[in-house]
């Protein structure tokens, strides 16, 4: 048996870093059958305990061996709600993967590429429909088509709820199809796990603002008899350093919607992006690494990741890093911004608040003490000033929960962060008020927030069961 696991098809690096196709290709059927031989189908089932939504692995992989993908993918979506999306962004390495059996002695199996083949061999040739399920007579608003609110909905509609998903943004998918670039996650994939969950019975409806349209209230007043706040933390953080008003500097949230939901990088769009010149994207996450790459596609010069820890503490999926390697992007680590440098705008020489970005200085830095978390604590070396010339910058040092909601919704209580206080069940200070994901978290993974979703779900079940 085989102790690595069969390698991903990509497409070239120097290729894929000028378009936006998707760069991992997707295994073959052989290629999922052989993947699937190493399954051990270990009796306590390791892998289990490290995901999120506890899909059944071993039971999957193993009608995967017998050729049977279909019933691989009636099993996977017992639990998850969006298969060909968490295939794609989860990072199994550290959840699912890192439980594996076969990666005391080798590599582990490659559990979230079979689950991929899984839902892309379903969405090209089943012709199964999904069935609504005979309704229960109990309504259940969800605000936010992200991936807590979407996984929330589809459990909920599996046990015959009326579930409707309101969106403040025109397209359905949250995070999924404004944060995560086309390269990394089609969004007709997303798109088709969406139709899946309307399929189901569930009712997304779009452009509709929770705190501006409609209020908490206003939907228990429509006859909706619980509400799960999924919103998501859209609320990006700058450094508070001097130039970050300059034009040509961006949070990756608005780099990134401009490009991935308003189709900034095709001739004729509509919502305008710095192209071409020299990027630095400043963090170290996964965003920074979606952020980076994207700029390279966009028709960069140069593109910078600066970090100011090393490469081992960078908290990206090391696959991202490994890609941004490949495709020429260039890291300065222990590296920390102190300005933003630019020129006044030549057309009004005294409009000093909306110059040009020239360039940044930043500061080197070294490692110190363990932080609270037990990482070392960057500490800047004095003396150590240098100027990166570029054009654009990008802040992604994360992001917050959107203060709408709270500011809306009478005595919802939210801590010092921003996020929506919730009990293991994800039961806010409000009763039958339920929250989960990044609005409660701060940004967090995709799996995490299916996770928080599915919790509600069943608590908002047995709340309205009684």
């Amino acid at each position: 048996m085989n102790p690595k696991r069969n390698e991903m098809p990509v497409q070239e690096p120097s290729v894929r870093a000028h378009n936006f196709s998707e760069v991992a290709l997707g295994y073959s059927e052989d290629v999922a059958i052989d993947e699937a031989m190493r399954c051990l189908n270990c009796k306590t089932m390791p892998c289990v305990s490290g995901c999120p939504v506890k899909i059944r692995i071993p039971e999957f992989i193993g009608k995967i061996k017998e050729g049977d993908f279909e019933g691989a993918y009636k099993i996977i979506t017992e639990s998850s709600s969006l298969p060909a999306v968490c295939g794609r962004v989860c990072p199994q390495e550290t959840q699912c993967e890192s439980k594996c059996v076969r990666g005391i002695k080798g590599e582990s199996v490659g559990i979230g590429r079979l689950e991929r083949f899984v839902a892309d061999w379903h969405n090209t040739f089943s012709t199964e429909e999904p069935q609504s399920p005979q309704p229960n007579g109990h309504k259940v608003a969800v605000v936010g088509s992200g991936p807590s609110g979407l996984t929330c909905a589809g459990d909920l509609a599996k046990k015959g709820y009326s579930v409707t998903v309101f969106e403040a943004f025109h397209v359905a998918g949250g995070v999924l199809v404004y944060g995560i670039p086309e390269f990394r996650l089609p969004k007709s994939i997303v798109a088709k796990e969406v139709e899946t969950l309307e399929k189901l019975g569930v009712d997304i409806q779009t452009n509709v603002v929770i705190g501006k349209t409609l209020t908490v209230d206003e939907l228990f007043e429509m006859g909706y008899e619980a509400v799960f706040i999924g919103s998501g933390a859209g609320l990006p953080n700058f450094m508070g350093i001097e130039g970050e008003s300059l034009k040509g500097v961006y949070s990756a949230n608005e780099f990134l919607t401009r490009s991935n939901l308003m189709k900034a990088y095709l001739d004729g769009a509509s919502t305008p992006v710095m192209k071409g010149g020299r990027v630095a994207v400043v963090g170290g996450g996964n965003v920074a690494m979606d952020a980076a790459r994207t700029a390279l596609r966009l028709g960069a010069d140069k593109v910078y990741i600066v970090y100011r820890r090393s490469m081992d503490e960078l908290p990206a999926r090391r696959e991202e890093v490994e890609h941004a390697e490949e495709e020429g992007i260039e890291f300065r680590l222990l590296c920390n911004p102190v300005e933003i440098l630019g020129y006044n705008n030549p057309e009004n020489p005294r409009d000093e608040k909306n110059g040009f970005v020239t360039g940044m200085k930043c500061v080197r830095m070294e490692l110190g003490e363990p932080d609270e978390r037990g990482r070392r604590r960057p500490v800047e070396i004095k003396g150590s000033e240098f100027i990166i010339d570029v054009d654009t910058v990008v802040m992604s040092i994360g992001t917050s929960p959107n203060p709408l909601i709270k500011s809306t919704t009478e005595g919802l209580l939210v801590n010092s962060r921003g996020g929506i206080v919730v009990n293991e069940d994800g039961l806010t200070s409000r009763n039958a008020v339920y929250a989960g994901g990044d609005a409660v978290t701060g940004a967090a993974t995709v799996i995490s927030a299916m996770g928080a979703g599915k919790v509600a779900a069943k608590a908002i079940d047995e709340y309205l069961s009684k």
